[in-house]
């Protein structure tokens, strides 16, 4: 039986090796290097957040700069645990529009659910990614998705209410 392996994983795309690692994860019981308890797993989810910090900030800035024509703030939580003992790190772009209308900011999470084989991103309105980032290397090829959720979030924000809350929609660029 033919299965990946690590070398099969490294010859992938950038933007499928975290959806490999992932598969892989499932199929051996482990995460990242051979990781099984959930305190080692819990180690690993802690040093992805440093990882990806700056790539969610920075999906999240563009689009804080051109669409919310930088009226907007970005907000980090930094690793966070429930009393379930599930373990998260939030980042949120709010702006005046958004807060008006009584709507959720624009998220994006990571989290570890407690009964989680490993760790997932998701946005506030929209469905899960794998995350299995482990170098800065790893979380640079999740910039596209970290910008696909921002920009399915802010979508499904808009449907929640209405087109007005972007505000280069309303007012448009000033150029200067």
């Amino acid at each position: 039986m033919n299965v990946a392996t690590r070398c099969d994983i490294d010859r992938a795309p950038g933007h499928l090796r975290g959806l490999l690692r992932h598969f892989s994860d499932l199929r051996d019981g482990t995460h990242g290097d051979g990781a099984v308890s959930r305190a080692d797993k819990e180690k690993l989810f802690i040093a992805t957040i440093d990882y990806l910090d700056p790539y969610a900030r920075q999906a999240l800035g563009e689009m804080n700069d051109v669409l919310l024509l930088a009226s907007g703030t970005v907000a980090a939580s930094g690793v966070s645990r429930s009393p379930e003992g599930d373990v998260t790190a939030v980042w949120t772009l709010s702006w005046p529009e958004q807060e008006k209308a009584g709507i959720p900011p624009v998220t994006l999470e990571a989290f570890s659910g407690h009964g989680f084989h490993h760790p997932h991103l998701r946005g506030a309105t929209v469905g899960t990614w794998p995350l299995n980032v482990f170098s800065d290397a790893d979380a640079a090829t999740e910039l596209p998705t970290l910008r696909a959720i921002a920009a399915a979030d802010l979508h499904n924000l808009v449907f929640q209410r209405d087109y007005r809350i972007v505000p280069v929609i309303i007012r448009g660029k000033q150029h200067e």
